[in-house]
């Protein structure tokens, strides 16, 4: 093969319709939030018991990661290289769609197992749609600005937990605002089923698309790597370090992202004494802030000129941080508290430009900024803090597209069996935020000095950042070569 190959250019046609499951995870993993409250008061729950309504649903990626690997290994062969990215894209759809069903009967009957069931199986279908759709948007172009897709496809998800919460309550409340509590329990089964008749559209619309089916990934490794002599062959998935270091690295980064946003309100009760109530467009701008994060990183993989790459990663972010304010103004919420925000956006571009669309350097420095960033919400307090907290999601938004590139770069036949290792990695998010819980208890931490523990994190993420770079330069992969050269 050529070492200096010609750059791929992003298939757009295909990646189009492959980020419309990337955003139905994040539309229905926002709108389980809507579920919790009119769970707890129908059904008589207690806060603990409620919140298995999350737990189901992100237990199923792990669950849905290890049979997806019992299965490969079962049958001494890759159930997606057998089964097909596409096929396999809409097989998971369709499991998902099954999960809405559940809700009927569990409507009918008001059965808190049967909902817990629907989701989990909803979130079964997810796994495998995340299992086959994260490689496919790393490889539907140049792999090196694999990453930079990722981003998009993230923002495009973040997007999904923006509107999908107020879609939702419009749907089984008939209103975006006000207290849900109290709502029948009844009136959650038709939305559901309806999001099981879109499941089913797409899987559809997937069968029927140019989305690859079959990809050789063998050549994929060697189009990754600027010398094919260094290309790796090696007997286990596990023996390539920038996939276990890159396990490790998922784990504590969907545990920073989660865990920072989970205990903010907490913090904001006990150091402002804000209302509950009043928290909620607090939360919002840190979930907006990946979005904000991922549409900015999303534009190195547009096929456009350096300069006009320069524009919209100015523009970009304040387009995206309009969308929060519009939609915290449908929601009735005040949002001049917000306007600064726009003075803490420019650090995100700023680093955005240093990064240069590398992922090994973006997730150095981001990270590197993450800590920043939490450090002065520990030791400063009151807004600066909460500011300063909710400003981590800047910094999270692009570290899931560079850590899981990274991960899999170089795998070949290993690929999806990585990928499958890294989505598994999503149990962080619950293991770190309740470790994080643990210790902010007033008589060990404290809620403040807890977040030292996302520090931690970040350091580590640094860390695997400057590993990962010798370790696949070893193997003839550098980022620097292409990325740098622009489309």
């Amino acid at each position: 093969m050529q070492n200096n190959q010609t750059m791929q250019k992003t298939q757009w046609g295909q990646f189009l319709v492959l980020i419309i499951v990337f955003f139905f995870w994040g539309f229905v993993a926002a709108s389980n939030d809507i579920l919790i409250p009119v769970f707890k008061e129908n059904l008589h729950l207690s806060q603990a018991h409620s919140q298995m309504v999350s737990f189901a649903f992100y237990f199923a990626y792990t669950v849905g990661s290890i049979i997806f690997m019992v299965i490969s290994e079962t049958r001494k062969k890759d159930l997606l290289q057998d089964l097909g990215y596409k096929n396999g894209i809409s097989v998971g759809l369709i499991i998902s769609a099954l999960g809405t069903l559940l809700f009927f009967p569990a409507a009918q009957t008001s059965s808190f197992p049967l909902f817990i069931s629907g989701l989990f199986i909803v979130g079964l279908g997810f796994a495998l749609q995340q299992i086959a759709a994260n490689p496919l948007a790393v490889i539907m172009g140049d792999p090196k600005t694999g990453s930079q897709r990722l981003s998009l496809a993230g923002g495009i998800n973040n997007f999904g937990t923006t509107i999908g919460p107020l879609i939702v309550s419009f749907a089984i409340f008939g209103s975006v605002t006000g207290d849900h509590s109290h709502a029948s329990i009844s009136s959650i089964k038709v939305p559901y089923l309806v999001l099981g008749a879109a499941f089913i559209l797409v899987a559809i619309i997937f069968k029927f698309s140019s989305v690859p089916n079959k990809i050789n990934l063998e050549e994929v490794a060697e189009e990754e790597a600027a010398d094919d002599s260094k290309v790796l062959h090696r007997s286990s998935v596990f023996k390539y370090p920038q996939l276990v270091l890159g396990m490790v690295a998922l784990f504590l980064y969907v545990g920073v992202e989660v865990s920072t946003a989970s205990n903010l309100p907490e913090f904001m009760k006990e150091h402002l004494g804000t209302a509950t109530e009043n928290i909620a467009p607090f939360v919002s701008l840190y979930w907006a802030s990946l979005m904000i994060g991922r549409w900015t990183g999303s534009i190195g993989a547009f096929d456009i000129s350096q300069g006009a790459k320069g524009v919209l990663r100015v523009l970009m972010p304040y387009i995206a941080f309009g969308v929060f304010l519009a939609v915290n103004k449908i929601a009735q919420h005040d949002v001049t508290p917000f306007y600064i925000y726009v003075i803490i956006i420019l650090g995100l571009i700023i680093c955005d430009f240093l990064s240069k669309g590398n992922p090994a350097r973006q997730l150095l420095i981001f990270s590197f900024m993450g800590i920043i960033a939490l450090l002065i919400g520990i030791f400063a307090d009151g807004m600066v803090s909460v500011y300063a907290f909710i400003s981590v999601g800047l910094f999270c938004s692009t570290l899931w597209p560079c850590i899981f590139t990274l991960g899999i770069a170089g795998l070949g036949k290993y690929t999806n069996k990585g990928s499958s290792l890294l989505i598994m990695m999503i149990m962080g998010g619950g293991v770190m935020s309740l470790f994080q819980g643990f210790l902010a208890s007033p008589d060990i931490l404290g809620i403040q000095h807890s977040y030292f523990i996302p520090v931690c994190c970040f350091a580590y993420l640094a860390f695997y950042a400057w590993r990962v770079k010798k370790i696949l330069a070893s193997q003839g992969i550098d980022y620097d070569v292409k990325v740098s050269g622009g489309h």
